[in-house]
């Protein structure tokens, strides 16, 4: 399906969609904006930051399907089969150019201070600024660019302790050290289209075909510009609004305190993650603007990462001939929840399709439920209803015992000292589907007369 041109930059992005930006102009204070930010569900844009009056910042850019879409240029009914095929196509060479709009102004040295930056704290028992942008390492066997969030607890005005928790980074920086190097280049890419974030968190087999940053040109349907890094050996994309450059220290860890998790706990309590130390910031000369991804309690930090899981499991339900209208991993799910809106032909593909999300790559399908296409994926009530009225316990729900849990939920149980913070949890699958084996009258659902036509507010 052909792609609509999409804009290179965050900034561009804003304005295209300012109809739908939240613009705060009074002044906020730092310690304000992640409190302010999760109250609502379109991006926001703080104009007049008291601690950082150089500075703007944004955040919800991908919160919800509305903006999901707009993220990739297309409508909120056809997003999720758009992404689903992009990311079936191969990749797209980067553009290799000498300079471009980060470059603008240059920190160096001392002036590398991220204590210049507006990098908020994100719960209340938080002592420090938690960066949450998305950065670039490479593979160095295969040059490819992986690219993730991995939060980094800042320590000083250029030290922070950085949280790497995906397979593919682990895996990089373990060839690293099987190379000897005691250091491992990255750069954050703090303000980039939210196309760049969406790939950014891409789950699966890749690194031996392409890296993420290889994939955003794939699915943004244009060339990513990118130059040399100031101080490092690596590329940057030159439309970003800030990079944050340096060395991951390989060689020894850090104890971290509690995490920020997606399912809105403080866990784990703890993780021995290595250390950062910055080289370099380069950035926008007009007024740049920071990407921050509030962390609780429902905002991007439990949705970003699992829009490309969507795709994946889109991809293969539809490999089952199953009907798919939806995928979701809900934000009121705690991230650890998927929902699957399908249509099917006859029993049996429900169960196979439950099993299948079940068992995905992922620890974050521990509760999986099936809905038929007349379920509304944006009402948590509705899906209870549906659960309620659609699923006989008896016969429609699939217990798992003793799988991966994930290291957010509390109810997992924790293995030994040896490996926290991993854990072990059962999963469940619910069909709260239509069933052919009950009279199809029995779902029609009753409303008032008018339902829908006549409007409260009309007569006020």
């Amino acid at each position: 399906m052909p792609n609509p041109p999409l804009d290179r930059s965050l900034r561009e992005y804003l304005a295209r969609h300012s109809d739908s930006v939240v613009r705060i102009t009074k002044p906020a204070s730092i310690m304000d904006i992640g409190a302010l930010s999760a109250q609502v569900d379109d991006p926001i844009l703080f104009e007049n930051i008291i601690e950082a009056p150089g500075f703007r910042l944004t955040d919800i850019l991908v919160k919800n399907r509305r903006n999901q879409s707009r993220a990739l240029g297309t409508t909120r009914e056809d997003y999720l089969r758009t992404l689903a095929y992009r990311l079936r196509l191969p990749p797209r060479p980067l553009r290799r150019v000498s300079d471009g709009p980060v470059k603008e102004v240059k920190w160096l040295g001392k002036d590398a201070d991220l204590h210049r930056l507006p990098i908020p704290l994100h719960k209340e028992i938080d002592t420090r600024p938690y960066i949450t942008c998305a950065n670039i390492i490479r593979d160095p066997e295969t040059g490819f660019y992986n690219s993730n969030h991995a939060g980094t607890t800042v320590t000083g005005p250029r030290s922070g302790i950085i949280s790497f928790v995906t397979p593919h980074s682990n895996l990089i920086m373990r060839k690293y050290r099987e190379m000897g190097a005691k250091t491992m280049p990255l750069v954050m890419m703090a303000g980039v289209h939210p196309a760049y974030e969406i790939v950014a968190n891409y789950s699966g087999l890749h690194l031996d075909v392409w890296g993420e940053l290889e994939m955003v040109g794939t699915v943004m349907d244009q060339d990513i510009e990118v130059a040399p890094a100031e101080t490092v050996a690596l590329e940057v994309p030159v439309h970003a609004e800030i990079i944050i450059e340096g060395n991951v220290d390989l060689t020894t860890r850090h104890r971290t305190g509690d995490i920020t998790s997606p399912s809105m706990y403080n866990l784990p309590h703890f993780e021995d993650m290595p250390a950062f130390e910055v080289t370099a910031v380069t950035m926008r000369g007009d007024r740049p603007i920071y990407r921050n991804h509030q962390t609780c309690p429902a905002t991007d930090h439990q949705t970003l990462p699992r829009l490309c899981h969507e795709a994946v499991l889109y991809n293969r339900l539809c490999e089952m001939g199953l009907a798919v209208k939806d995928v979701r991993f809900p934000t009121w799910g705690a991230a650890l929840s998927c929902l699957i809106q399908i249509d099917y032909r006859h029993e049996g593909y429900v169960n196979d399709a439950l099993m299948m999300v079940m068992g995905a790559p992922w620890i974050n399908t521990k509760l999986v439920v099936a809905v038929s296409p007349d379920t509304d994926l944006d009402d948590p009530a509705e899906v209870y209803h549906a659960i309620a009225t659609r699923a006989d316990p008896e016969r429609d729900i699939i217990i798992v015992p003793r799988t991966r849990g994930s290291l957010y939920d509390p109810s997992a149980r924790p293995l030994p000292e040896a490996f926290y913070p991993f854990r072990v949890v059962g999963k469940m699958g619910i069909d709260a589907t239509i069933k052919a084996r009950h009279d199809p009258r029995d779902f029609a659902r009753a409303w008032p007369k008018n339902w829908g036509k006549v409007h409260l507010k009309d007569y006020l």
